[in-house]
């Protein structure tokens, strides 16, 4: 009789109403935004170059989980004929603005990486001395970027820009560069290596000129162990000229609920973009592919003997793209685990249109009613609240709501998305063997220390140039 006194008394013990912290589930936000952009000749195959815009996409920063990238580009190798994904020969430079996972002083401030990736991402070089992991016993392309400039300070977590960067013009590009011999041999094996180096220019406000540059050995090394792949990437080959323009982001914070009707709604970390004067963003300028014409050609007549080149690039020997000012968008708001087919598009399209103030830049005109000024910044905030509903072909879509349309049982509106309390980051040291070829021989200056802004301190030494790491 106990027993089933007790058992009586569980059965009718009302359930405790789920609050709105019970209700909300994380989930994040990803996909691309397209930019569309017109081809040139395929003879303009000799780099490029553009210019994006900088800003802090999160009013917050999330976290190390947090991946995006501004707007960027992928140069991949140009072939005479059509390759085969069985040949497995992805191999690129993608880098750019934004922040990775690996970033261990992140802010809301970008930063910028070089991102070149070797065969089937065996290997990547993000700058001089950065590359694939943290483990100096496992180079992967720790070794793979060579400096130029004795002017930037480029510490491994990334290329800092100014705090507060808010909207600016940052101009980059690649072009080659003869800088090196080509070889039949390399390593010992019978596998050529080329001489294409390719080399890092920026334009920013207080910086215009080379950098740095992707030595061939990068591209090459996957070659040894597969020498059927020889000669097919950028140390050999020279760049496809029409490439994907887009902004790839991985993860954005959003958090779901369901309401008592079983409604569900979303609500996305504080995203923003650029506002210019006359209330649109310029996210894109000036993309061009070049020729051999435009800085190979004289560089490579001055190591034969010839006169020193100026180091000007032949404005001739350029092609510019054109924007239609079409564009597109696959941001997916989701929950954990979701199966990448069952992902729900927002509806973009209701807040934002893909322009082209003039043919050489791209950018996004905004529905003032579902976009708000950012306060105390050139800013604006898109829409943050969605409710999931079905378009007119009966699809399911995230359709923007206002605040005061949400629930308060979902608890959406009184979530907050705030900076995680992180382990502190983690000293970046390069090794410290007397035999290693950081000792030996070792820099000529230094040690020097300087605060780039993102909270670390860099301590730092000069090398002749023939003597830094990543070329002995």
């Amino acid at each position: 009789m106990l027993c089933f006194f007790c058992l009586a008394l569980l059965l009718f013990v009302p359930d405790k109403p789920l609050t709105g912290a019970d209700r909300l589930q994380k989930g994040e936000m990803a996909g691309y935004l397209l930019v569309p952009n017109e081809q040139v000749e395929q003879t303009y195959n000799a780099g490029f170059s553009m210019y994006v815009a900088a800003w802090p996409l999160l009013q917050e920063y999330p976290g190390h989980r947090f991946q995006t990238g501004l707007f960027g580009t992928w140069m991949h190798a140009q072939y005479d004929s059509p390759r085969t994904k069985e040949e497995k020969l992805y191999s690129d430079i993608e880098g750019g603005l934004g922040w990775w996972r690996d970033t261990r002083f992140a802010t809301e401030t970008p930063k910028f990486i070089m991102g070149g990736v070797a065969r089937s991402f065996s290997a990547w070089a993000n700058g001089p001395g950065a590359g694939k992991g943290r483990d100096w016993s496992k180079p992967q392309g720790k070794y793979g970027v060579a400096q130029l400039s004795p002017w930037v300070l480029w510490p491994p977590d990334g290329l800092n820009l100014k705090q507060g960067t808010c909207g600016e013009l940052f101009g980059y590009g690649y072009l080659p560069l003869p800088l090196t011999d080509p070889k039949t041999n390399t390593a010992g094996k019978d596998v050529p290596t080329g001489n294409n180096c390719w080399t890092l220019f920026l334009n920013t406000q207080n910086f215009k000129g080379p950098v740095a540059f992707f030595t061939p050995y990068f591209w090459s090394r996957p070659s040894l162990e597969d020498n059927n792949v020889a000669g097919l990437f950028l140390d050999a080959r020279p760049s496809n000229p029409n490439r994907a323009l887009q902004m790839e982001t991985q993860y954005i914070p959003s958090v779901l609920a369901e309401d008592t009707s079983g409604e569900t709604y979303a609500r996305i970390a504080p995203t923003s973009f650029p506002r210019g004067e006359n209330g649109n963003s310029i996210v894109v300028h000036g993309v061009t592919s070049y020729n051999k014409q435009a800085l190979w050609d004289d560089v490579e007549a001055w190591f034969a003997g010839g006169t020193p080149t100026n180091g000007e690039i032949d404005p001739t020997a350029a092609r510019i793209h054109q924007f239609p000012g079409r564009g597109g968008a696959t941001w997916k708001i989701y929950g954990p685990g979701t199966e990448r087919d069952d992902r729900i598009r927002l509806a973009w399209d209701s807040f934002a249109t893909p322009m082209a103030p003039n043919p050489q830049t791209f950018g996004f005109r905004w529905n003032k009613k579902l976009v708000t000024k950012t306060k105390d910044s050139p800013l604006f905030t898109l829409p943050e609240y969605f409710h999931l509903e079905k378009d007119q072909n009966g699809k399911p879509q995230w359709v923007v709501i206002q605040a005061e349309e949400v629930p308060m049982e979902t608890g959406l509106t009184s979530h907050r998305f705030t900076r995680p309390v992180e382990e502190p980051s983690q000293p970046y040291v390069t090794p410290d063997d007397p035999a290693s070829c950081w000792k030996t021989p070792g820099p000529v200056a230094g040690p020097f220390y300087a605060y780039p802004g993102d909270g670390s301190k860099v301590t730092y030494y000069w090398y002749r140039f023939a003597d830094q790491p990543a070329l002995l």
